[in-house]
């Protein structure tokens, strides 16, 4: 009985596994928070005109609804620029952007398929 004992001890099989090496559990990021991110960051890319501007929505990670969020908040950022200037498009971006991805995943998930 003894040996039992100690082979549980010393292998960790009473438990599931040693607790000391467990690693915490990956943090999933939420749809909409995904979403937003995307939006942002690409919107600044097109705004600055990079060398990445030029992607299409799929090389840039996106769905085709959410290219249309892009579409739409990189227009107004660039009228948002010419009259108010850089930074003010910068907020610009970071409002539309949580306003229409939040409207986006109001119900959950979009539906339509993968894509859209």
């Amino acid at each position: 009985m003894c040996a039992v004992a100690l082979l549980v001890v010393l292998t960790g099989c009473g438990d599931g596994g040693p607790t000391s090496s467990a690693s915490p559990a990956p943090r999933s990021t939420p749809p909409q928070e995904l979403c937003e991110r995307l939006i942002s960051h690409w919107a600044r890319v097109v705004l600055d005109g990079g060398e990445q501007a030029n992607l299409d929505y799929q090389a840039m990670g996106l769905s085709g609804g959410q290219n249309e969020i892009l579409l739409d908040v990189v227009t107004a950022a660039r009228a948002e620029q010419k009259r108010q200037g850089t930074d003010a498009a910068r907020k610009l971006i970071d409002r539309q952007a949580a306003d229409r991805c939040t409207e986006r995943h109001r119900g959950g998930t979009p539906t339509g398929g993968p894509w859209q």
